[in-house]
């Protein structure tokens, strides 16, 4: 079972997302939170696997408690709920280990999807969201950024390089794999060691560190 804590101030919003998430045969809501604190004390109480955490609470942020989280706990997978008027946000909990984020509004076969994608130790951003959020953010870095994404994407070979190419494309492993002409296995050994090279703590991180060294579309 995937044990998820939900983190909003609002009561009907997490009563929402519970009767969602009950309704998987493999997924327990194991914890409920009106703020970061809160949700923070839980998520390490209950041995959490997914925190689902808005970003605007009382007491402590949904942001406050990502970072708390990943230096307290990080073996819990944050998933980021918001809204498109909070992107700023958004691509700050990215870059700060989140392993994705959702819109309040998602329909309830996405919400699931990305607590299981989380689980497993996947970002959750469809292939769309996550050439929004690039695109939005990591068109145009800044000089400073750029210049420390080429150096840490010099240290991977030809091939590593190409494949985070498509990454910042947005591109799941197996459309990289047909662009490529390889298995979404070999694919995805290619994904982990990148992370593993580049430091990154899930794909989104990666595809940012692809954008702002220039590759990619």
């Amino acid at each position: 079972m995937i044990r998820v804590l939900i983190a909003d101030d609002e009561p009907l919003i997490r009563a929402g997302i519970r009767m969602i998430l009950t309704s998987a045969d493999d997924i327990e809501v194991v914890a409920e939170a009106p703020d970061g604190r809160e949700a923070v004390e839980l998520a390490r109480r209950h041995r959490v696997d997914v925190a689902l955490v808005d970003i605007q609470m009382p007491v402590m942020d949904g942001l406050t408690a990502l970072a708390e989280l990943g230096r307290t706990a990080p073996r819990v997978r944050v998933l980021v709920l918001t809204t498109f008027g909070q992107r700023e946000n958004v691509l700050r909990a990215l870059r700060d280990g989140g392993a994705g984020f959702l819109l309040k509004d998602s329909a309830p076969g996405e919400l699931i999807g990305a607590v299981r994608a989380a689980a497993a130790g996947n970002a959750y951003l469809s292939p769309a969201a996550t050439r929004h959020v690039v695109d939005s953010f990591a068109s145009a870095p800044a000089e400073e950024r750029g210049e420390e994404a080429r150096a840490r994407v010099a240290a991977l070979s030809d091939r590593e390089r190409a494949v985070l190419a498509l990454l910042g494309e947005g591109l799941s492993n197996a459309d990289a794999g047909r662009r490529l002409h390889m298995s979404e296995a070999t694919v995805k050994t290619y994904v982990s060691r990148i992370l593993a090279k580049l430091e990154c703590g899930n794909r989104v991180q990666a595809a940012l560190v692809a954008r702002d060294a220039g590759l990619g579309r």
